[in-house]
């Protein structure tokens, strides 16, 4: 919808990036668009962050609207990605862990982006990542441009509420990190469909394999890291983008020192096959409530505890579970108690034993139940010969 230029400020003496939008073509709400235009502008240019991109000026002159920006020597993430590309483990472990600490502190400024792709991060070569194009993004007091029930974003990196029309708080930037971490891991997009409403649909309903299913060189950890990310029921997700930073650090300093150590070994092979979500877990979904009112949204609010332990997803990519298993992995107490995966992975790389889960005393008690029965129907089949 624009064209963004490579250019000189002749007054600072530095290059600049300018992107800018002729309003002249914009005949359909062009209104509309500009003060989404402007509304960009402020949004980003409140942020001072190593991680986000630096915005220095937005005016008009004429049908043009421009915006003055860092101009940044890299690329776009998704070139990276291009073509099914996976990015390589300790490179998609820092970028993530970047543009997560860029989020938290945007959020901490009343700020959620709503369109995190690959498309809106740039790389710099030996560099940081950084976040831009704040377009769509909300702040606590929110205008009617960003009202509840509009579908704003990009579908593949959307989470659940977006697709289903609820208000997106910072939780909904998470799961979108989440999206692109998995497919720079996997070469692949956790969800896919022919159209936007497959994808869509699988978004809301599918739950994707573990990245280590697709790609046996990924930690375990980092299975229970993008587990979380995803979690479909904003209560299972992180809570906090600064929480997901310091996850992926403790994993990165755990894959610089030791990058052949136990963090790569699986415990239960899975099929990389996605798996359909329990109906508790969708009912959940589609009955939550993300955000709260656009009152309350006008002065920062605390996301109070949960009284008790989330619902599962699935036992095959189940942020509940995952914490569990992380539990094991590092040598925690017999009897689990509820944690975040920020105290279990501060304890890795240590290996416990493995535990039996549920569904493991389900097949052996089914299994002893059935075989009682076949000697049975043996046994009283000799009586009557």
């Amino acid at each position: 919808m624009g064209i963004v230029y490579k250019a000189t400020d002749s007054v600072l003496e530095r290059v600049v990036a300018v992107k800018t939008v002729n309003m002249a073509v914009e005949q359909d709400g062009a209104d509309r668009y500009e003060a989404r235009f402007y509304q960009e502008a402020r949004a980003a240019a409140g942020l001072n962050h190593p991680n986000i991109v630096t915005v220095h000026d937005v005016g008009k002159s004429g049908d043009i609207m421009f915006m003055a920006m860092e101009y940044i020597e890299g690329v776009e993430l998704r070139s990276l990605m291009a073509d099914g590309q996976r990015v390589g483990i300790a490179q998609a472990v820092s970028i993530a862990a970047q543009i997560a600490e860029g989020l938290a502190y945007a959020h901490q400024r009343g700020v959620v982006h709503r369109d995190i792709k690959p498309a809106n991060i740039m790389v710099l070569p030996n560099g940081p990542a950084k976040i831009t194009d704040f377009g769509i993004a909300r702040r606590r007091a929110a205008s009617e441009l960003t009202q509840t029930g509009m579908l704003l974003g990009s579908p593949k990196y959307m989470s659940p509420e977006q697709v289903i029309g609820k208000r997106a708080d910072h939780r909904s930037d998470v799961f979108s990190l989440g999206v692109i971490l998995y497919e720079m891991l996997c070469g692949a997009a956790p969800f896919s469909g022919e159209n936007v409403t497959a994808l869509m649909y699988q978004t809301v309903n599918f739950v994707p394999p573990l990245p280590s299913s697709v790609n046996s060189a990924v930690p375990q950890v980092l299975d229970l890291i993008v587990a979380k990310m995803l979690a479909k029921p904003v209560e299972e997700r992180y809570q906090d983008a600064q929480e997901v930073a310091r996850d992926l650090r403790e994993c990165e300093r755990h894959l610089t020192a030791s990058p052949t150590a136990s963090l790569a070994s699986r415990t239960t092979p899975l099929a990389p096959e996605p798996q359909l979500a329990d109906v508790v877990s969708r009912t959940v979904v589609l009955g939550q409530t993300v955000n709260r009112t656009r009152e309350a949204d006008k002065s920062p609010q605390e996301v109070p505890a949960a009284e008790s332990p989330p619902q599962r997803i699935a036992p095959a990519f189940d942020s509940l579970e995952a914490t569990q298993r992380l539990a094991s992995m590092t040598g925690a107490a017999t009897t689990w108690t509820p944690q975040t995966a920020t105290q279990a992975v501060s304890a890795l790389p240590q290996a416990g034993t493995p535990r039996w889960r549920r569904r493991d005393w389900l097949l052996v008690g089914g299994a002893t139940v059935l075989g009682v029965l076949l000697a049975g129907a043996i046994v009283s089949r000799k009586d009557r010969g």
